[in-house]
């Protein structure tokens, strides 16, 4: 019988492509997440039953066990750019990852993946990056092997990122960021799940690896190649961060204050200090390198997902054919 992954978060951004990757390798794949009835698309990644989507909640021991009931590996891709109710930073990143780790454990299953992030800091200045380091902390001392990835801000077609960005500059002369000059080595989705894949099978030994893009930019100059894909001229203004902590403590406290009914989607108080820090591969550290992926360039994958974004969307490229032939 094939062998059985079990990934929380599977239907994620990164979780999908992971479940993706291992179905085409041949494993079973259990896709544990909290709503499986929106996360049925993931049965069409392999044949007839080879993908399934299970109920789990990461703050449950008794869920985190029955997900992994049976399975010889685990990858962990939960996580949450923004604290929403019960789905802290600490009972997700920190306590969700330091559970499945233990649970696996106890299970008698010694691989496993974890996916965190660059800037991942016990001392870090945002509670995003201190709990993503507490999570590997407990997943490395349950699961000492663990593979753990830590990659920059993940590109892809459904990113959160480039297309939250290319939206808003469909209104309006400028294109507001915070933190313009902070810098980033934005990351392909399928490589980074290629690395997990390669974790799952036991292709790299354990440790920490991180991973980086071929290209190092600041948040302005991404800003304007993104631009320059969808074909809109755009000021990008930099908000300076003393005036991004005041706008984010007001977007925070209007959540607060309607207990989430209306969410602070725009930017919150803890996501204005990581971008005072850097993003990008830290000198030394290991990376694509060891799992012999040569990493992706943005401009060969960003048309193909930002198109919809021109003034034109689909017909741009034919409106721009049509006007260089009346000039020609």
């Amino acid at each position: 019988m094939s062998k059985l992954v079990t990934i929380y978060g599977g239907s994620g951004f990164i979780g999908r492509y992971v479940a993706w990757h291992m179905a085409k390798e041949g494993w079973r794949v259990r896709v544990a997440v909290r709503r499986p009835n929106e996360a049925l698309y993931v049965r069409t990644y392999g044949v007839v039953g080879q993908v399934e989507p299970v109920l789990c909640n990461v703050r449950d021991d008794a869920s985190v066990a029955s997900a992994m009931r049976g399975a010889d590996a685990v990858v962990n891709c939960v996580g949450v750019l923004s604290e929403s109710g019960r789905n802290t930073f600490d009972a997700v990143q920190s306590e969700g990852a330091a559970r499945i780790a233990r649970l696996a454990a106890e299970a008698g299953i010694s691989r496993m993946v974890h996916v965190s992030a660059i800037g991942a800091d016990l001392e870090g200045p945002s509670d995003y990056a201190r709990t993503k380091a507490q999570g590997e902390a407990g997943v490395l001392k349950h699961q000492p092997d663990a593979v753990i990835l830590r990659p920059s801000v993940v590109f892809g077609p459904e990113d959160q990122f480039f297309n939250r960005f290319a939206a808003m500059a469909r209104f309006g002369p400028i294109l507001p960021v915070v933190g313009a000059n902070t810098m980033f080595q934005p990351v392909y989705v399928g490589d980074v799940a290629q690395a997990a894949v390669a974790g799952v099978l036991g292709h790299v030994s354990g440790g920490v690896y991180e991973l980086g893009g071929p290209e190092k930019m600041t948040f302005r100059d991404l800003m304007n190649l993104m631009l320059d894909v969808i074909r809109r001229r755009r000021g990008v203004v930099n908000i300076p961060f003393f005036a991004a902590r005041v706008m984010a403590f007001v977007f925070d406290l209007v959540q607060k204050v309607t207990m989430g009914i209306v969410r602070n989607g725009m930017v919150t108080r803890d996501q204005v200090k990581n971008l005072q820090c850097d993003n990008v591969v830290t000198e030394g550290a290991i990376g694509f390198e060891a799992f012999g992926i040569q990493p992706t360039e943005m401009i060969s994958v960003l048309p193909e997902y930002l198109w919809r974004f021109r003034p034109s969307g689909q017909y741009d490229a034919i409106k721009e054919s049509a006007r260089n032939l009346r000039s020609s």
